[in-house]
């Protein structure tokens, strides 16, 4: 997982170390290291920031005398990484944003909507949350508002059953707003902590489904807007960010198949481009494969040997 970027900083350091830069050559190394960024899927203007970066912190330096090299560079650069994804962005845990809800509106859920287009993993990124929250002692209830796409009743259904969740559903056609808010009455009246609500995975490009999401985050008024995406889509989940954030727009990202990603860099972009936190990654296809995202956790991922 995430190999590339791993590579990339490694032969970064291998070539700066031991040696004072001038700005020329440390122009043709951070040029160098770009190139390798971006073919890591880290977008362009994130790629600039990050570099901008590590130049100010090494230009003109020169590590003391009996300072680990090594160890130098790896922490300018995790200083560098670091600024980048926790500049103006924070990363509440989500039993914390639960506790706080809970706390101060007794008797109303926590209400989690959830986007997402055709094939990213949503729907059981969803079970894979449920899963999370309810082995936290919350009672969490799901609310299938996806009547749109053939099987996706009986998915989430199954994933409801395997883990033992109730669920909310309708028929194949029906209004997706009003299952929603079918299955928030049912929480409230029945004393359920959480509300996962699945939804339609559609194009970012289709008009008239991006405006039925609209309509179901009026009436099911979320705590938390979600979107989930696919690590292995690259740059094109910048594109499909975009979209979502400026028709229906989200809190958090929830980023899919990060087990399978060699890459690694669109984690870094989305932060950077949307100034929004990512909550979790998937980490593989058990119901336990999901988690906690930490800026500090993935940087050390990312600049381990």
């Amino acid at each position: 997982m995430f190999k590339g970027l791993r590579q990339a900083f490694s032969s970064f350091k291998e070539n700066i170390s031991s040696r004072t830069l001038s700005e020329e050559e440390l122009n043709r190394y951070l040029q160098q290291l770009s190139i390798e960024l971006i073919s890591n899927n880290v977008a362009v203007e994130t790629c600039d920031a990050i570099l901008s970066n590590i130049r100010d912190q090494l230009l003109g330096s020169k590590v003391k005398r009996f300072l680990n090299v090594e160890e130098y560079l790896r922490s300018l650069v995790k200083d560098a990484i670091i600024g980048i994804l926790k500049e103006d962005i924070s990363y509440p845990r989500i039993e914390s944003l639960i506790s706080e809800k809970l706390k101060s509106s007794p008797g109303e859920p926590f209400i989690i909507l959830f986007l997402g287009v055709n094939g990213v993993g949503k729907t059981t990124t969803i079970a894979k949350l449920a899963n999370y929250l309810r082995k936290r002692g919350y009672k969490v209830l799901l609310s299938c508002s996806d009547t749109f796409r053939a099987g996706a009743i009986e998915q989430l259904s199954i994933h409801a059953q395997r883990l033992n969740i109730p669920i909310i559903k309708g028929e194949y056609g029906a209004d997706p707003a009003s299952v929603a808010f079918n299955a928030i009455e049912h929480a409230k009246a029945r004393g359920f902590n959480v509300v996962l609500i699945d939804t339609a995975g559609r194009m970012h490009t289709d008009r008239n489904l991006l405006e039925e999401m609209k309509k179901i985050k009026r009436v099911a008024k979320p705590d938390l807007t979600v979107l989930v995406l696919d690590a292995l889509t690259g740059n094109d989940a910048i594109y499909q960010a975009d979209i979502f954030d400026k028709e229906v727009g989200f809190d958090a990202f929830i980023v899919a198949k990060c087990d399978a990603d060699d890459k690694g860099g669109i984690l870094i972009s989305l932060i950077y481009t949307f100034k929004k936190p990512i909550l979790f990654i998937g980490i593989g296809q058990s119901y336990d494969d999901i988690e906690v995202f930490t800026p500090d956790h993935f940087v050390k991922k990312i600049l381990e040997e």
